[in-house]
């Protein structure tokens, strides 16, 4: 895992993941990897993107993945302190009304 992306705390119920810098093709599979792999093994799953400067579809897709794996395997998946780049982008494909999105 490539610590400049994604770093994460973990303890028996929940795992946060902050994730930084551009979320773009070069690196959204590692994001999605991640997300996938911590909703395997917790129940809930937080993932913070205040310190995302910018995010493409690819990212966004990372995440909807995320959340039809957390749906689908009764688990809570949430996002947390958008950026002002990601919340507009969310808000663009109206993603805010699907997603639980935590300040």
């Amino acid at each position: 895992m490539d610590n400049e992306l994604i770093q994460f705390e973990k303890d028996d119920k929940h795992c946060v993941l902050f994730v930084q810098g551009d979320v773009d093709l070069s690196n959204s599979s590692q994001l999605r990897k991640t997300i996938l792999s911590a909703l395997k093994t917790s129940p809930e799953v937080a993932v913070h993107l205040s310190q995302v400067s910018y995010i493409d579809s690819s990212g966004i897709a990372a995440l909807v993945e995320g959340l039809q794996y957390a749906n689908s395997h009764d688990k809570r998946f949430y996002l947390k302190n958008l950026s002002p780049h990601v919340q507009s982008i969310i808000e663009l494909a109206r993603l805010d009304q699907v997603f639980t999105i935590e300040t």
